[in-house]
Parts: C-alpha cells; sequence; structure tokens
C-alpha cells in the first residue's frame, strides 16, 4: 500500500528535521502509534493457521509471500478484552532488527486511522504507574489535535515470549 506523505505547507525546514511520523490505529477507545518506518504492510484480516500451546494473543502464522508471519492480537496482548473480527479488522504487518535478525510480525488491530507527523521534541516519557501497571511497551506518548496517542515500542512488540529470552550458550550435549 502507497502511502503519500502530506507535511503542512506552514513548517519550516528547521521543524522538518525534528518530525518523526507515526501510523496511527485504533484499540477500542484509545488510539496508538507505532513508527511508520517499521510498518511493511497493512492487511485486511483473514483466517490463520493456529499453532497449539501458545497464548491466546497469539492467534497463529500466514503465508505473506513465502514468508512464515506469527499474527498476535494487541487487544488480548494488552489485557483489553477480545474483539469479533470485522471486515474493518485490520492487520499491521511490522518489521525490526532484534538480535541481528529480522523479525516480522502481523498485530491485528481495531482500525487504522492515519499517518501523524509529531515533532520529536513534544513526545513525553510514559507515566510510571508502578509494578501493578505494565508500560514496558510504550516508548512515548504525544498529543495530537486534543488526542492522546501512545507510542509502541515495536521492537518490544515483536518480542515473543519465551523465544528471545532463550540463553544459547547454557546447550550441553
Amino acid at each position: 500500500m502507497e502511502q503519500e506523505t502530506v507535511i503542512p505547507e506552514d513548517i519550516d525546514e528547521k521543524k522538518l528535521e525534528n518530525l518523526v511520523q507515526f501510523l496511527s490505529f485504533t484499540l477500542g477507545d484509545e488510539e496508538y502509534g507505532v513508527d511508520i518506518l517499521s510498518v511493511q504492510e497493512i492487511r485486511s484480516w483473514e483466517p490463520v493457521s493456529r499453532i497449539p500451546n501458545v497464548p491466546s494473543y497469539e492467534k497463529g502464522v500466514v503465508n505473506l509471500r513465502g514468508a512464515i508471519v506469527p499474527i498476535i492480537d494487541l487487544r488480548e496482548r494488552f489485557n483489553l478484552g477480545h474483539s469479533e473480527y470485522t471486515s474493518l479488522t485490520v492487520v499491521v504487518v511490522l518489521q525490526a532488527i532484534l538480535n541481528g535478525q529480522s523479525r516480522t510480525m502481523g498485530v491485528v488491530v481495531d482500525s487504522v486511522s492515519d499517518v501523524i507527523h509529531v515533532d520529536k521534541h513534544t513526545i513525553q516519557s510514559a507515566p510510571d504507574f508502578g509494578t501493578k501497571v505494565s508500560t514496558e511497551f510504550i516508548n512515548g506518548l504525544a498529543s495530537v489535535n486534543q488526542r492522546m496517542l501512545m507510542l509502541l515500542d515495536v521492537e518490544k512488540l515483536l518480542k515473543l515470549d519465551g523465544v528471545d529470552d532463550i540463553d544459547t550458550h547454557d546447550e550441553e550435549y
């Protein structure tokens, strides 16, 4: 999907250097964003091949042009409950480099909103809610047109529980 970048005319060259683009999407009533450079493509929901004995938020895998891509439901990953998949349900395919390896994963979201330009200097740190609330996936917060946008850390999001924690030099034969 080719997205045309539209930059407001009243932005000067200096401010342009500070702009970062995020793809915004919704989960329930909340709006989230991921760095546009991590987005490989946006697809409509399609049935997946289920994998046994994985957490409920890991929905399964799809074949994406010859590559097997895991699909996770962000609503369930963030403990926001389950929502029925409809024709509006979208899978955002994200890519990141983890431990020197390229990792691709699809995340199920309620709907994709827009590509948003955010000045890096206006991004605020995620608040500390103590140990009861996990903000491990949130990189920061941005206020865009009177809306709060939670900016997600794609690298942390793409780590699967238990997969990236394996210490490979403990193997003995």
